[in-house]
């Protein structure tokens, strides 16, 4: 599911914005989708997004199984979806927000606040992010905000040898099964301190 942010800095774009002439979406799907999201979101919740079937999320949701997968494919789907507005939050706290994280401050200042609101982020919604990125082969790197985050990390690194497998290099530190590994040895500090030394170093600062 592509998502952007069409803010001031239209560079942000990751994708068009929708043709004026699309269809809107009928009234019984708007509440299909919405009764499939509520009811995703309260079975992840109680039961760990791992324990929870696709049948299942149907059957809270009253709707056919068919209609679940043509809306939205598989559980990465359903992720990605719940995933939205969070992300978009932090999207737009990057675009006009209040520095660091937001324009304004140094290069490398607004490096770590990304590196310290994106781990916020990612560690309120793990389980989530893990299926979003890993229920398909490659679907991490299909949807727009991945292709948000490296764009912004991008231009962070402009001053880098490789500006963009930097930013892949970085991100790769933010997968979600990656930092799910991690976390047991290593714990959350550790972790975020790995990621800010490994961003500095990514950017030679």
């Amino acid at each position: 599911m592509d998502r952007y942010i069409n803010g001031p800095q239209s560079v942000y774009a990751i994708t068009p914005p929708p043709s004026p002439k699309a269809p809107k979406e009928r009234a019984d799907a708007a509440r299909n989708r919405a009764a499939v999201l509520e009811a995703a979101a309260a079975l992840f919740a109680e039961h760990g997004v791992e324990g929870v079937s696709m049948d299942q999320i149907a059957a809270a949701a009253g709707v056919g199984k068919g209609t679940l997968f043509r809306r939205f494919g598989d559980k990465s789907g359903l992720a990605t979806a719940l995933l939205d507005a969070r992300e978009r939050v932090l999207q737009q706290a990057i675009l006009s927000g209040p520095p660091p994280l937001g324009p304004g401050a140094p290069t490398a200042d607004r490096l770590a606040a990304f590196v310290d609101a994106y781990l916020d982020y990612l560690l309120e919604h793990l389980d989530l992010v893990r299926v979003s990125e890993t229920a398909t082969p490659g679907a991490r790197y299909r949807i727009g905000a991945y292709r948000f985050w490296h764009h912004h990390l991008s231009i962070l690194f402009a001053g880098s040898p490789d500006p963009q497998h930097a930013a892949h290099a970085l991100l790769a530190a933010l997968a979600g099964e990656h930092v799910t590994a991690l976390l047991p040895e290593l714990g959350e500090q550790r972790v975020r301190e790995g990621v800010r030394r490994l961003a500095r170093a990514l950017g030679a600062w």
